[in-house]
């Protein structure tokens, strides 16, 4: 199986005026094509900084980064912005939808940034109604954020995650604004999307969640404390 995810002494030093942190440090990793692994570590791990690079939505200072084939390692910003447009899905703990917009806005937002696809109006709306249509909301497609349960929100942000078709979906505590009947539900649409075959990497702190991954990579001081494969929740 093909490598999605491959980082090579990846390193991340951030200045406090006199005071260098490394919160990173010299991480090598690699996460196949359509794995779903679990990333934990305790406050101050490394864990948000790690998926901040995978994401691209910052830098490694040292290290390479190679995602789906292709170094992004140094890539300047607009080019990483091109990056988790057309390659990456986000899924937030705070769902980060707009406020008095439709889920069907929310969820078109990204197909409305990625205008080199030269798709029309209609046919942005008529593909976000199709990922509306996979998480299940349809039928709330004209509802405002306000107007939703929590896991409908989530729902939303996950359809919005999966409108361009990314070929990596990042999940930051997918569940954490959840209570447990609804986590469960958002947990077992992730897993449907895992089955058909998404690459997921998923940042939690909750154990129950990680148990339900492929893998789990625990982070300390910025370094792979531990990286066990799992079967069934069960270690490997």
């Amino acid at each position: 199986m093909t490598s999605m995810i491959q980082t090579r002494n990846l390193s991340k030093i951030y200045e406090m005026g006199t005071v260098s942190v490394k919160a990173l440090d010299k991480v090598d990793m690699d996460i196949r094509a359509g794995e779903m692994v679990a990333v934990m570590g305790p406050s101050g791990s490394g864990k948000s900084t790690l998926m901040n690079i995978l994401g691209c939505l910052d830098r490694p200072s040292e290290g390479q980064y190679i995602l789906n084939n292709q170094d992004v390692s140094g890539l300047n910003k607009v080019q990483l912005a091109a990056i988790r447009n057309n390659e990456i899905g986000f899924v937030f703990q705070s769902f980060n939808l707009l406020a008095r917009t439709s889920a069907l806005r929310n969820v078109m937002l990204p197909l409305v940034y990625r205008r080199k696809d030269g798709l029309s109006p209609a046919e942005r709306e008529e593909k976000a109604m199709a990922a509306l249509e996979a998480v299940g909301l349809a039928d709330r497609a004209e509802h405002e954020p306000m107007e939703l349960s929590g896991g409908q929100r989530q729902r939303v942000a996950i359809a919005r995650a999966l409108v361009n078709d990314p070929v990596l979906l990042m999940a930051d505590e997918p569940t954490g604004n959840l209570d447990s009947r609804t986590g469960d539900e958002i947990m077992a649409l992730i897993h449907e999307l895992h089955q058909r075959g998404r690459t997921i990497v998923v940042v939690t702190h909750e154990q129950y969640i990680a148990e339900q991954t492929d893998r789990v990579i625990t982070l300390h001081d910025g370094r792979i404390e531990t990286d066990i494969a799992q079967r069934n929740g069960v270690e490997a």
